[in-house]
């Protein structure tokens, strides 16, 4: 018994030793690595008890070595809180504030002083620490300069619908569209007290967190944006509106092979530090994933590449190009209206031909065409992580009609966000697989550990084969067809196409007359791929085809990221 009675106390000895030195090692982990953490809680819980940004998550760019820079962050500085059941004369307080703060609104300071029954009015905000100590040493009873923060964007518009903002949801602030938005839960921070934070965390790792503290979700997250290619990408964008004054546009810089997405640009634009100045909210929507376009000629290489991989055409099938064909009493024509004769199947896409296409989806026929369509993902979400994102149109091909196939062969009648058209053409170059695209690539949570986020293996669409065959007829088309092969690159293989729609008319029904849509893509190096530019824009005027507005800018772009990356030649 006496054995047994040692044993027992032993036990607890050994445990109660343990126990201690868990304890022990989780406040030095607090008083150290958490120090700052709870250092800024306790400030902002004696000062005040707004709701601010304090302590949210910043998110990252990476260069192309791998370094990161701040995105969006948090700036520090004071304001100025007044209770205003403490100030005596507000007359007297206003003109002894003036003295510092020479542009103080008189009307609007007047008003929140008489409000007696509000404890917190914020009178001014955002100083630095000298005006702060001035509004100090005028003494005003019942008004003082405290801490404050608040969300910072270092890269003004840089990248500004792929941040979002940080604003006001209800009583709180929150993430507000991009990034900041889908997150949130990462991003944000706990508002609870210390005491509860501090017991909490404190206990929380013994016996393999028990209890789960709250930053264990909550970190920084690191994009794949590159802020130079991004900032290229906004460049060309610019002067490319400028030029053909379009209503709006975009440009997405992604791996194909991956589908990691090193630039996302979008105009109109604005700058989420100052996002209260916008008069249109509309502004701040994405239209890369939440618009949807008929996308016109560049889903051709789509339509040749399911008609290679199912076997009802190769490269050297001909057709009867008559330059234009009836189909449910419905006229197509090629752009121009003439014909061509009989032609291989590179003509369709080195001309453009919409017969040629027709053609195509005629062999395929409506089972298999609407097959390949819904596997390139043409009517569902991409998965970006990104909120908001929207699917594209396709019940067409859900018709009866050989017109409906026809039409959707040469990109009308079917709707795409430029996200999802990016992600079907990636398809084209990088072996036949649908990737989801993706910005984050790593979050570091706050506890000191990291989740990275890889690309999926994506679903196979074409066979390698068809890949490498499609990759070989667009190379032609840069080679000899594009200004007659003005734009080919002596060391570099480039495989791309165009693209012009015509914008339906949502007020009559149809389609505008003078108005299109155009776009571009390519991928290079074209048989083992980098990168796929995806560029389109609304109405320009002065030109009808977007070989004429995109050829340009679109070179330009591809032209720096082989200089920037120092692509090596493939020729």
């Amino acid at each position: 018994m006496k054995d047994e009675a040692t044993k027992r106390i032993h036990i607890i000895f050994f445990l109660f030793v343990g126990f201690a030195l868990v304890l022990s090692g989780r406040l030095f982990y607090i008083q150290t690595a958490r120090a700052s953490y709870y250092r800024e809680k306790a400030e902002n819980q004696y000062v005040k008890h707004a709701p601010d940004t304090a302590n949210r998550g910043n998110i990252l760019f990476t260069y192309k070595d791998g370094g990161t820079i701040s995105a969006a962050t948090l700036g520090y500085g004071y304001e100025v809180i007044m209770d205003p059941s403490m100030v005596d004369d507000p007359a007297d307080a206003l003109a002894k504030l003036k003295t510092v703060l020479p542009s103080f609104e008189t009307e609007t300071f007047i008003a929140k002083a008489s409000d007696t029954t509000d404890r917190y009015e914020v009178v001014a905000g955002r100083l630095d620490e000298e005006t702060a100590k001035a509004v100090e040493a005028l003494d005003i009873k019942g008004i003082g300069a405290y801490k404050e923060s608040w969300r910072v964007y270092p890269g003004g518009s840089l990248a500004a619908h792929v941040l979002g903002f940080v604003g006001y949801q209800g009583d709180g602030l929150a993430g507000r569209y991009g990034l900041e938005r889908y997150y949130e839960d990462v991003l944000s921070r706990s508002n609870t007290y210390i005491p509860a934070n501090f017991f909490v965390e404190l206990f929380s790792s013994i016996a393999d967190s028990i209890v789960k503290s709250e930053y264990e979700r909550e970190g920084d997250i690191v994009a794949s944006i590159e802020p130079n290619v991004q900032a290229y990408a906004e460049r060309v964008l610019r002067e490319t509106r400028a030029h053909w004054s379009s209503d709006e546009g975009g440009m997405i810089v992604v791996d194909p092979m991956t589908g990691r997405i090193y630039a996302m640009a979008a105009f109109p634009s604005f700058d989420p530090n100052v996002y209260g100045e916008e008069t249109d909210t509309a502004v701040f929507v994405n239209p890369l994933t939440e618009n949807v376009y008929e996308m016109g000629s560049i889903i051709k290489p789509l339509t040749v590449a399911a008609g290679l991989d199912a076997g009802v055409i190769t490269a050297r099938t001909t057709y009867n190009d008559t330059g234009s064909i009836v189909i449910n009493s419905a006229k197509i024509s090629n752009y121009d209206g003439k014909a061509r004769g009989v032609v291989p199947m590179q003509e369709i896409l080195n001309q453009s031909l919409n017969t040629g296409v027709s053609f195509i989806a005629g062999k395929l026929g409506h089972e298999q065409f609407r097959t390949y369509m819904r596997k390139l993902g043409i009517d569902e979400e991409t998965g970006i992580d990104l909120p908001g994102e929207v699917h594209g149109l396709a019940d067409n091909l859900d018709s009866p009609r050989d017109i409906e196939y026809a039409t959707a062969s040469f990109g009308q009648g079917i709707a795409m966000t430029p996200i999802e058209a990016t992600m079907a053409l990636s398809a084209l170059g990088n072996g036949g697989k649908l990737l989801t695209p993706g910005l984050v690539t790593r979050i570091a949570y706050e506890d000191g550990s990291e989740k990275l986020i890889y690309p999926d293996e994506g679903r196979q669409v074409f066979k390698k084969s068809t890949s490498d065959e499609i990759t070989r007829m667009l190379v032609t088309v840069v080679d000899d067809a594009l200004a007659g092969g003005k734009y080919a690159l002596p060391q570099h293989t480039i495989a791309a196409k165009t693209g012009t729609a015509q914008m339906s008319n949502p007020a009559g029904g149809g389609y505008y007359e003078d108005r299109y849509l155009h776009s571009f893509f390519g991928y290079f190096p074209a048989y083992n791929p980098r990168f796929l530019v995806f560029m389109y824009h609304t109405y320009p005027k002065g030109a009808k085809y977007a070989s004429e507005t995109l050829t340009a800018p679109f070179m330009e772009m591809t032209k720096f990221l082989i200089s920037y990356y120092e692509i090596p030649p493939d020729r």
